[in-house]
């Protein structure tokens, strides 16, 4: 094997590719590089005895799997240095090795398999009757070593094996689906009879135990073609073999290894392998050429009378958070306050090299920013910080023409000191009593709460509501010398008092 991994270097593999050349582990792989031919040798020829430093736990884990079976060797790990202080200073690899080797010398499986599901072969559909659609995604390298994520769609006819593949930059909406079935559709030179889906959230809003409600523009699609969408039950892939075979042959024998250039060159080298490879070879299961048997299946496909249109956007959309920013691979992105305008909320992408330019669904720009090469971060512009300063001052500014008072200003000075967190609250509460109140009324009530000390907005509210109430038109307002139980004000009259002889009288 080191002979092996020596060979694959010098042909030019790196670590990834020797790993899943030869399936050792990429350390094992980095090491076998560096020793060389007598470095290994002395390192193989040394006693592979190590002392166990975690034998004398090996009941107390044993136990617990059979009990539990479920827990993680993390979850382990935990329990050890939980149960003993002492537990030897061990990496957590090695605590995962000493638990599988008891995992399988004891058969104690971590989850149970259910029951195998019971499969029967099924004869081959007629000729143009139904195709099978499904997506796909995979990473890229370019030729800076920055890996690119793409998506692409694929339908397959299900009797001939007739393939077609569709590639993009982003993730695929309901218009970019729809123009890949119009492509598909020309490519096939004919539509089938009925075509087999996921229940993606592309093509279906919701799903109740087989009612399907597509969404708006699938539905006026397949309105206006003549094939019949099919939805598969919910988690099970396996109902639609045939394309789920598909996109593991386009992940591992056409997108492995090759590199990314631009998606328009990808589509065209696609397009490339589907005549050498994908339809061009002879078909595994059927021993038969798809292109050639596409011939035979074209005669039975339903005419296609539609050309493939461009949706008008073929930007990214992006879901809009509540927080007024969207995230791009691992990084949060500010966008101006007020673009969240409740779920569903989207928004338009596009990069341009290291930056990026996010539009409103009209093509509106939004915001610029430049791309974080890090992971975890908010990159925002300072014009997009919530204003809520304004809206204090505004609220301040409103109340104080209100009170018209030479103490206006002291008291909430003194109100904001109290409890700052709460002064723009406060001040719509004042706000709100002060409305429709006279001002001798507003007077009175700002001298009583400065006396007394009231900086509680509901309570300065209180006092003025009493203060309405105990007016009299001859005498005015009768303005209180003393503060109030909240109580109180809320029912308009002085506290009770009891007579201290009543009390005297019962001592005796």
């Amino acid at each position: 094997m080191w002979y092996k991994v020596k060979e694959l270097f010098e042909s030019g593999l790196n670590v990834s590719q020797i790993h899943v050349e030869t399936g050792l582990d990429r350390a094992t792989v980095r090491k076998y590089r560096s020793l060389s031919e007598k470095g290994f040798h002395d390192w193989i020829s040394r006693p592979r005895n190590l002392p166990k430093k975690l034998s004398v736990y090996y009941n107390y884990v044993k136990e617990s799997l059979e009990l539990q079976p479920y827990l993680s060797s993390s979850q382990i790990e935990d329990r050890l240095m939980e149960r003993y202080p002492d537990l030897p200073a061990v990496h957590s690899k090695t605590i995962y090795n000493f638990v599988k080797n008891i995992r399988l010398e004891h058969g104690l499986v971590k989850y149970k398999d259910k029951d195998a599901r019971d499969y029967e072969k099924l004869p081959e559909t007629p000729y143009g009757q139904q195709a099978q659609v499904d997506f796909g995604q995979a990473l890229m390298q370019n030729d800076t070593s920055y890996q690119m994520k793409v998506y692409f769609f694929a339908m397959v006819l299900s009797r001939s094996r007739q393939k077609f593949i569709y590639f993009q930059r982003h993730a695929f909406t309901t218009a970019t689906a729809i123009y890949a079935h119009e492509l598909v559709f020309e490519f096939f030179r004919g539509i089938p009879g009925e075509i087999i889906y996921d229940q993606d959230r592309v093509f279906i809003q919701e799903e109740n135990l087989g009612d399907i409600l597509l969404t708006d523009g699938f539905r006026s699609f397949c309105d206006s073609n003549p094939f019949k969408p099919i939805f598969c039950r919910k988690a099970d892939p396996e109902s639609k073999g045939k394309i789920e075979n598909v996109i593991k042959y386009v992940k591992h024998n056409f997108l492995r290894g090759r590199l990314y250039k631009s998606v328009g060159i990808l589509q065209k080298e696609a397009l490339e392998w589907l005549k050498r490879r994908g339809n061009g070879k002879i078909h595994g299961s059927t021993g038969k050429i798809p292109q050639k048997e596409w011939l035979i299946e074209q005669r039975h496909l339903q005419q296609n009378t539609t050309a493939p249109v461009l949706p008008k956007t073929m930007l990214p959309e992006y879901f809009v958070r509540k927080d007024n920013c969207i995230t791009y691979r691992g990084n949060y992105y500010s966008l101006p306050s007020g673009t969240y305008s409740g779920p569903g909320a989207k928004v338009l992408l596009e990069i341009k090299g290291s930056s990026m330019c996010i539009y409103s669904v009209t093509r509106q720009v939004l915001a610029q920013h430049v791309i974080s090469q890090q992971k975890g971060c908010l990159v925002r512009l300072e014009t997009h910080r919530r204003p809520s300063g304004i809206k204090v001052e505004q609220t301040h500014a409103e109340v104080t023409a209100l009170l018209n008072h030479n103490n206006a200003a002291l008291y909430l000075s003194l109100l904001k000191e109290d409890r700052p967190r709460y002064f723009h609250d406060s001040l719509k509460v004042i706000l709100k009593g002060l409305k429709g109140a006279s001002q001798q009324a507003m007077a009175i009530t700002l001298d009583i709460c400065l006396e007394n000390k009231i900086y509680n907005a509901y309570e300065f509210g209180q006092v003025l509501s009493l203060q309405k109430r105990m007016y009299n038109p001859e005498s005015g307002y009768l303005k209180m010398a003393i503060r109030m139980h909240p109580d109180h004000l809320q029912q308009g009259m002085d506290p009770e008092t009891s007579n201290i002889n009543y009390y005297e009288s019962i001592l005796k």
